[in-house]
């Protein structure tokens, strides 16, 4: 330990830390090209074969050429993942029913005998507060 000064420890994180933060940019990169919908098979096997033969000129002209479209489709993958989470909600709820029709419910369930004045009221009060 005493032959590695700590200086060269913290340039070892430095460029450990570039080091992963050059692959999860490539990756993210390689991924917007699959994601891209509106990038067809020759488009993006050119920019594949660009980004893998080439990765740095590739992953930083493909940032400029088409870098302010990757938050596009960001936040539009985002979008929609939320819609479908808030589709998947209201279908796992159930159909939502007014307080005028389970109040009726509640009524013809003590005409019926089902439930006492007491659990009636009870039922109202809570669905009414």
């Amino acid at each position: 330990m005493d032959d590695y000064p700590l200086l060269n420890l913290f340039w070892t994180m430095l460029w450990l830390f570039l080091w992963v933060m050059w692959f999860f940019l490539l990756f993210k990169v390689i991924t917007d090209i699959f994601r891209d919908h509106e990038l067809h098979g020759w488009g993006k096997a050119g920019w594949l074969i660009l980004v893998l033969l080439l990765p740095y000129i590739g992953v930083f002209v493909y940032l400029i050429v088409r870098g302010r479209g990757m938050g596009k489709r960001d936040v539009k993958v985002a979008q929609e993942r939320e819609q479908a989470f808030q589709d998947y909600v209201q279908k796992a709820a159930g159909p939502r029913s007014s307080p005028a029709e389970e109040l009726a419910k509640l009524s013809s369930l003590k005409e019926k005998g089902h439930l006492t004045q007491e659990e009636f009221d009870k039922a109202k009060d809570k669905l009414l507060a």
